[in-house]
């Protein structure tokens, strides 16, 4: 498999992480078998071929959809070689780029044109080169974030402070939030409750901790990212990935950070 990272243009960067393309062209065929896992961001998903990509319940995913916030992993299946273009962008960007408040989108697959009318998968799949697709993908977002009325600051300051790791009760004194505002404002921007965001950034940074080839101490990471335990942040593991640490470590090759090949073999 051959992985790509690519930043967006300075006018995108507030609101797009990075483009990334990953790909196997090989003659394979075997079933492959990737993990969804939680990580807190939205993204934008483009598949050069129909049908490459079912979930669990074989369901095929659409060419072109908008991946919403997920709360718990989920499992993709692909046979044979395919390419995909992904859009990582940030936790507040589904609203400010669709109007939509995030939460519509959690835990979903929606297909781009239930949103939009515009042709734009016509467009990505008769672009010939990759820098097309992207600076088709990259147009059609800055054309939309024109058209709504930006009004995410506040979001966006209190879901940095969340993934920088700010408790729920040091972000609502910091932003001079009730609990209430507070949980309205990042369900609406982010798509979940500032609980469960706060949940998955912790757990991102334990991961994070984990892929460090050098550290095995489990102990240390639960002490270190405020876990009571080290039981409790097995738990919480097995929650977000459906194992516990060392099984993940041995198993997932995570060309892309969230979405790793599993070897279920190991």
């Amino acid at each position: 498999m051959h992985y790509q990272e690519f930043l967006p243009e300075t006018s995108l960067q507030d609101y797009i992480r990075y483009f990334w393309v990953l790909e196997d062209d090989t003659d394979n065929f075997s079933v492959k078998s990737f993990k969804i896992i939680p990580d807190g961001i939205p993204s934008l998903i483009f598949q050069e071929k129909p049908n490459l990509f079912f979930d669990m319940h074989a369901q095929a995913a659409p060419q072109l959809y908008i991946q919403g916030q997920s709360t718990k992993f989920t499992e993709h299946r692909v046979m044979g070689n395919f390419r995909i273009i992904g859009v990582y962008l940030q936790p507040t960007a589904l609203k400010t780029i669709f109007n939509i408040d995030a939460f519509e989108f959690n835990d979903q697959k929606v297909p781009l044109e239930d949103i939009i009318t515009e042709p734009i998968l016509e467009k990505l799949i008769n672009a010939v080169s990759l820098k097309q697709k992207i600076k088709i993908i990259s147009n059609f977002l800055l054309k939309h974030i024109s058209k709504v009325e930006r009004n995410t600051e506040k979001a966006t300051i209190a879901s940095l402070f969340l993934q920088n790791g700010k408790t729920l009760k040091e972000t609502q004194k910091e932003m001079n939030l009730s609990e209430r505002s507070l949980e309205r404002l990042i369900k609406q921007y982010v798509g979940m409750p500032p609980k469960m965001f706060s949940r998955i950034m912790r757990f991102q940074s334990g991961l994070n901790i984990l892929r460090q080839a050098d550290f095995n101490n489990l102990t240390e990471i639960a002490y270190q990212i405020e876990y009571f335990d080290q039981s409790h942040y097995i738990r919480e593991f097995k929650g977000f990935t459906g194992t516990n640490p060392e099984r993940f470590m041995l198993n997932a090759n995570e060309k892309l950070l969230n979405f790793p090949l599993w070897d279920a073999s190991k």
